[in-house]
């Protein structure tokens, strides 16, 4: 666990991070997410290391005030409205008197509001309405027992959190319509809560009487700290100032709706000086209380498919979604501004910015008429991120305005189809391709119907599904429906090298009908990468690597109908090469995979869409300047990109129940240049000693060679002894990241299995770079009586993230149920004592599916031996039955000169 210097000497800002948990809790951590001034920065650290209510209680207390990065502000935010909600509770002074409990429910309308702008965090993608209900509940909990024990007041109780929160809600200004009249069509009454009627509903009288209960008895203190957020209030509002003067804020008052829009611009003063407002809900609702410029885009289909569709654009005056007449319009034109009676309704009117916003919509209705406007442009109207120039044509508001007097709305076809996108469950449903040999489980199918139709619409996909939900099986259905429709689907797939034998070894499994082609070095025969260009055209399926796409660069004259990009975090940063080569590909449709959340950092999806959406999210420069100039843009980029991105987790209701419980995949490595060369001697020296030996003197050489051959796969230090353990040297430790990284972006937790007492320290020190903390490790070196506590730690919510073990020590007697993951380093080639270690996580008590991660080298032993293992063939029967490596003994030289031998190309990691 990191930790904050408190002294922070001689630092002006403090590194933070604020994480959400799988379980949906708070942390705060040191880390580079975001900067606070060291001083607030040091408080808010110490309040969350309390605990994640102490830290939310602070933040709406001692630094309800203080100017914070938007991560915090959001959290804030949710405290602050628990508070407001929280004072306006009349019960709140029976608590500390008598103990009596009270109800505060969370209000669904205005965390969901509020859930719309959450900004990127860590764990973000576990932030639900149920998961802030669980912290509003807490919250209440947390208050209710520091008013038990509080010696005061609830008054006293919010002073001493925060002054700002005294006496919230007592006060309350009333505006209601008068239907009586049609001079004074608005009343105004000032209240204050004294007491609670039979039913505990809070009894609302005129504030003159507080000025007579309490002068009267005496009570001037009380009365002070009752006025206090009306005094507050005058200092900002000249009209709330004029009341007190006259003192008609005392008494019931008749108002024209002059005088009723002056108290209508002013309630944002009124909340926070701390004054309850009660108004006609028509108010509230901004988008029905005024007439807009209607903006329809999308009514009819496009011209054509792509982002580049041309689609209808249409201007209208509207009130409540309804255009108005030419007579209404007139009205409007003829009126002052403020409040007029439109359609038997008060509506706000400025006739200066209505028309200016009319105007500049009409002109760029006029400029496109001929041709339409993109369904780029339209996507971004919608999502209120449109660039100021697109093209020649300018389709951008020209001021803030245009928010407040204009909408942009999808018109039917266009709102039908982002409801689809949006929503897979309402998509059409896809009939499977006979040559699947694969049962899709219900949230794969939806995601099929999902990505064909993008695929029809020819607009990109960011297939961003959980570490073992089945992206791969997703994408080679897709691709047989793409044969089955085009007599060849003739699609690239562009992987990191190591995953190449993954994806091969799903097809044929999955879509042995796919004619796959691999672009790699590993797959020629003839030695000329030319003859890749001819294995393209009578292959449904291409594979190659990011490493190889500037190397080839014909890839990218070639018309694809579908290019996939499989761990596409390898395309983040716009300026590496690989990630340029891959943004010149072409392809009718285009799609990413990650099982990384892709909304971490900014920049990582803009580069993402870049590639499937290009010019959607406007260029690197607009799109920065988009972050930039807004204080939160997360809500406006949320709503551009979300038809695109579809994202399933583990802990989905609808997911979970599909789920096997254990779900065990092959993760294949390359070996480095290094390796490869010792494996190769390692060969060579075998061949030559078992030619010499024999009987008992031979099946030791065999037996002592399968060691060295493991430990060259694991890593050439722990065969040569140099202690230096250098990651780049070993495949298994690059696929070891790839697979970590994720599993630690995820905050989920991992056992990693090794035979290998002297790989249990290397392995730690690697893991504990990529998770940012360390783990634990245990073998049979480690004392009996510590298990115990390394098991308890382990279990803990926040306990360490990884946990090394060796398989014999850790394999029997271990409950460790809170890892999801369980990764096989290397292969003990006795699966049933693999499955009796997989099972310390898969067990009673695993509340969620475990996935196997079992670790091979292509074209070495460990390849070959558990190709037999798949394939169930009679040697492997006799290795399941006897001690793995024993039974190889048996073996004549040719067999096993046979077995053991490299296969270089399939081997080699050449990028």
């Amino acid at each position: 666990m990191l930790t904050v210097d408190p002294k922070n000497e001689g630092n002006q800002f403090l590194g933070l991070s604020l994480v959400l948990s799988p379980h949906g809790r708070l942390s705060v951590e040191a880390g580079d997410d975001f900067q606070v001034a060291s001083e607030a920065g040091q408080r808010i650290f110490s309040a969350f290391r309390d605990g994640q209510i102490h830290g939310l209680i602070h933040l709406a207390s001692k630094d309800l005030t203080t100017p914070l990065p938007v991560v915090l502000t959001f959290w804030r935010d949710i405290a602050r409205l628990f508070f407001t909600k929280l004072c306006a509770v009349p019960e709140l002074d029976e608590v500390s008197k008598t103990g009596k409990s009270f109800e505060l429910l969370a209000p669904r309308i205005e965390l969901e509001e509020i859930l719309k702008s959450a900004p990127v965090m860590p764990g973000g993608e576990y932030l639900t309405f149920d998961v802030l209900e669980r912290i509003w509940c807490d919250l209440l909990q947390e208050v209710h027992n520091r008013l038990l024990i509080f010696k005061g007041s609830a008054e006293e109780y919010f002073i001493s959190i925060n002054p700002a929160w005294n006496l919230l809600g007592r006060v309350c200004f009333h505006l209601a319509e008068n239907k009586q009249s049609t001079s004074h069509p608005f009343g105004f009454l000032a209240t204050y809560t004294s007491k609670l009627s039979s039913r505990a509903k809070a009894q609302h009288l005129p504030l003159g009487r507080a000025i007579n209960e309490m002068s009267s008895s005496g009570n001037n203190n009380a009365l002070l700290a009752l006025l206090k957020p009306v005094q507050r209030a005058s200092e900002k509002s000249l009209l709330v100032k004029e009341m007190i003067e006259t003192g008609d804020i005392y008494h019931p008052i008749a108002w024209t709706a002059d005088q009723a829009y002056r108290f209508l611009k002013d309630i944002p003063i009124f909340e926070a000086s701390g004054v309850l407002v009660r108004v006609p809900n028509w108010w509230r609702s901004k988008n029905s209380s005024r007439p807009v410029a209607r903006v329809t885009v999308g009514d009819k289909k496009p011209s054509r498919l792509g982002l580049e569709g041309l689609m209808d654009f249409e201007v209208t005056l509207s009130l409540d979604g309804e255009e108005l007449s030419k007579e209404e319009w007139q009205q409007i034109r003829n009126s002052t501004d403020g409040l007029i009676s439109l359609r038997g309704q008060w509506v706000e009117i400025d006739n200066k910015k209505l028309s200016e916003v009319l105007d500049h919509w009409k002109k760029i209705e006029e400029n496109i008429a001929d041709d339409g406007i993109s369904f780029a442009d339209a996507m971004r109207l919608l999502a209120g991120t449109s660039r100021n120039n697109t093209g020649a044509k300018e389709v951008s508001a020209t001021s803030d305005d245009a928010a407040q007097w204009s909408s942009v709305v999808a018109g039917s076809w266009l709102e039908r189809t982002l409801t689809e996108l949006r929503n897979p469950d309402g998509a059409e449903e896809v009939s499977l391709p006979e040559t699947l040999k694969a049962t899709l489980r219900p949230y794969q199918q939806k995601g099929l119907q999902w990505l064909w139709l993008l695929n029809r619409l020819q607009l990109g996909a960011c297939l961003a599904d959980d570490m073992g939900l089945g992206k791969t099986v997703q994408i080679l259905a897709l691709l047989l429906k793409l044969k089955q429709k085009e007599k060849t689907a003739k699609s690239l797939l562009v992987v990191p090298a190591s995953l190449i034998g993954n994806w091969l070894a799903e097809a044929k499994k999955f879509a042995p009908t796919l004619k796959i082609s691999v672009l790699h070095p590993s797959a020629l025969k003839d030695g000329e990468p030319s003859s890749f260009e001819k294995q393209v055209s009578d292959s449904d399926l291409s594979i190659t690597t990011y490493g190889l796409l500037s190397r080839y660069s014909w890839l990218a004259d070639t018309n694809w109908n579908l290019i996939v990009l499989d761990e596409a975090q390898a395309i983040k940063n716009p300026g590496s090469r690989q990630t340029i080569a891959a943004k010149t590909l072409k392809a009718r449709h285009l799609i990413a995979l990650t099982g990384t959340p892709v909304e971490n950092r900014l920049s990582d999806l803009w580069s993402i869409f870049d590639f499937i959406c290009p010019g959607l999210m406007g260029s690197a420069k607009e799109f920065n300047q988009l972050t930039k100039e807004r204080v939160n843009p997360y809500p406006a980029i949320r709503s551009l990109v979300s038809p695109y991105i579809l994202r399933r987790l583990k802990t989905d209701k609808d997911v979970i129940s599909d789920l096997p419980e254990k779900n065990e995949v092959r993760a294949f490595c390359s070996l480095s240049k290094v390796q490869a060369a010792l494996y190769e001697a390692a060969v060579v020296d075998l061949g030559e000693k078992i030619k010499q030996s024999d009987g008992i003197q031979r099946r030791g050489i065999i037996l002592s060679f399968l060691m060295r051959f493991k430990q060259i796969c694991n890593h050439p230090s722990q065969w040569t002894g140099d202690g230096v353990y250098d990651p780049a040297v070993s495949g298994k430790f690059k696929r070891l990241r790839e697979i970590c990284e994720e599993i630690a972006a995820r905050q989920e937790k991992v056992l990693v299995f090794t035979q290998f007492r002297a790989m249990s320290e290397p392995l730690h020190a690697y893991l504990a770079g990529i998770f940012g903390k360390d783990g634990l490790i245990l073998h049979g070196g480690t004392v009996v009586k510590k298990r115990k506590a390394l098991v308890d730690a382990f279990q803990e919510e926040n306990g360490p993230p990884f946990f090394v073990l060796s398989l014999k020590a850790g394999g029997t007697g271990l409950n460790l149920t809170a890892a999801s993951h369980v990764i096989h380093f290397d292969r003990w080639w006795n699966p049933a004592v693999e499955n009796q270690a997989t099972d310390r996580a898969f067990r009673i008590g695993q509340k969620s599916s475990v996935m196997v991660h079992k670790f091979v080298c292509q074209g070495t032993v460990e390849g070959k031996i558990d190709a037999m293992i798949e394939d169930k063939k009679a040697m492997a029967s006799q290795l399941l039955s006897g001690g793995g490596e024993v039974s190889l003994t048996e073996l004549n030289n040719a067999e096993l000169m046979n077995l053991v031998a490299l296969d270089l190309k399939s081997a080699l990691d050449r990028g």
